[in-house]
């Protein structure tokens, strides 16, 4: 991650500006799960990734993309439309921004109960919450529908 002071101070300033308009995301409700060894697990990720094949996000995008529990890691590409991070870990170990691997290694080793066949990725930096509430509202319904238990946002 950039940090401000490594930024143009135009673009640090507007990263200020853009921060300070946030607004706070009130808590839901918390729920006990059932044990993570009884578990199906989801990744959501904000590092806009998606299959080779699908639309690339733009920015501003609030929409997502799907991908497929079984997917290949060398049909992964990031269009994430941002200059402020460094993607040379994303490109040396994808499971550093979608832990799949992990995923799949923990349920051969029963520590969860398994991996889900849908996992979700949105375009980050998005400044405006309430823009994502529809596709946020679709994605949970996806998710139960799935019989998921647990979603892991990895925020990138």
């Amino acid at each position: 991650m950039v940090r401000l002071s490594d930024l143009h101070e135009v673009e640090a300033e507007h990263m200020r500006h853009v921060a300070n308009g946030m607004r706070p995301v009130d808590p839901a409700p918390w729920i006990k799960p059932k044990p993570l060894a009884e578990s199906k697990i989801a990744i959501i990720s904000t590092a806009g990734l998606h299959r080779r094949t699908d639309a690339r996000f733009t920015v501003g995008a609030v929409d997502y993309r799907l991908l497929p529990g079984d997917i290949d890691f060398s049909d992964v590409v990031m269009s994430h439309v941002s200059t402020n991070f460094d993607r040379s870990a994303f490109q040396r170990d994808p499971n550093i921004w979608f832990p799949l691997d992990r995923l799949r290694e923990m349920a051969n080793d029963g520590e969860i109960g398994g991996v889900s066949r849908w996992h979700y990725s949105f375009m980050g930096a998005q400044p405006n919450h309430q823009a994502l509430k529809d596709a946020g509202e679709e994605v949970g319904r996806l998710l139960a529908n799935d019989e998921v238990d647990v979603a892991l946002l990895v925020p990138v």
